[in-house]
């Protein structure tokens, strides 16, 4: 029997580990307009703490950017409607529709994400149960892809929205300071494929995984994983990357990634950059999604850790 995944949309109480956490992440690109939006909302039961972002971009360039660190704890949820900082987050069909509203004085947002594939436990389908992912990030991580569709309204100009972008819902621990590095992926293909990959590295020096992959009919186990890029001057932010990766019906595939837009954000002694791509698989076919890669600080580069 399938676990009840729609529950995870409420308030799901903590087991008494301080770092106790609830998330709920939302993005989307639309190629047509060159925009996109990244927004997430964390909950820390036993901190008493709220945190946000919502991020809007076109062109390469942000058009309103608001991140809030340390907010008061909330008990509302999107299953019946959480509200943080201007935000709106409304569940409307658990798992399978969300709407997010949001107005200040230059800028308003109404956007919708809808199911287009299913959400699935990358952490089950990655068997990492018992790995350093469930034991320290989170112990149900679920993901999916969804059609983005709305608008928003910047000093008075008006951006139609109609693309395409993942969403997750975790709940868990979220320990940021037990990870090295990782490095995720989301593409979502102009075929209807789409993969969530996720490499992470911890402070020992072991590595562990979250993948799954969706052939456009079903999310399916990626078997082996392999992910190679290029870091910008920064040291912070990546140039180029290229992946390839094994599905459990043992096809191959691989893609480049190229970035359109990259945003840094705070989370104590870790840092995050979250970047949209342009993805291409090896037979040309296009995509887009999140890259984002996590350090922990300082930050001196992966060889010298």
């Amino acid at each position: 029997m399938k676990p009840d995944y729609e529950k995870y949309e409420g308030l799901i109480s903590g087991d008494g580990n301080p770092r106790w956490s609830q998330s709920f992440y939302y993005n989307g690109y639309d190629p047509k307009t060159r925009s996109g939006v990244f927004i997430r909302i964390g909950v820390l039961e036993n901190q008493r703490e709220t945190n946000s972002w919502l991020i809007v971009f076109q062109d390469g360039s942000p058009i309103f950017t608001r991140t809030n660190l340390n907010l008061p704890y909330t008990e509302e949820r999107p299953a019946n409607g959480i509200n943080v900082a201007g935000m709106h987050v409304h569940a409307e069909v658990p798992l399978k529709k969300t709407r997010i509203k949001f107005e200040s004085q230059d800028f308003s947002l109404d956007l919708c994400w809808d199911e287009l594939h299913p959400m699935e436990d990358c952490i089950a389908m990655s068997h990492d149960r018992d790995g350093s992912f469930a034991s320290e990030i989170a112990h149900i991580h679920l993901e999916g892809v969804s059609n983005v569709s709305g608008h928003w309204m910047h000093r008075g100009n008006r951006t139609d929205f109609d693309g395409k972008g993942f969403r997750d819902i975790a709940a868990g621990p979220r320990n940021w300071d037990a990870l090295r590095h990782y490095r995720l992926a989301w593409p979502v293909f102009e075929n209807g494929m789409a993969l969530a990959g996720i490499h992470g590295i911890s402070t020992a020096g072991q590595s562990a995984y979250m993948r799954m992959f969706h052939d456009g009919e079903r999310w399916l186990r990626v078997k082996q994983l392999d992910d190679q890029m290029t870091f910008a001057e920064d040291g912070l932010s990546v140039a180029s990357a290229e992946w390839s990766f094994v599905d459990e019906k043992d096809r191959n595939y691989s893609f480049t990634a190229k970035p359109l837009f990259s945003w840094l954000f705070p989370l104590d002694t870790f840092v995050l950059r979250e970047q949209l791509m342009e993805y291409r698989l090896a037979d040309g076919t296009i995509g887009y999604g999140l890259y984002e890669t996590g350090y922990r600080l300082p930050w001196k580069g992966i060889e010298a850790q």
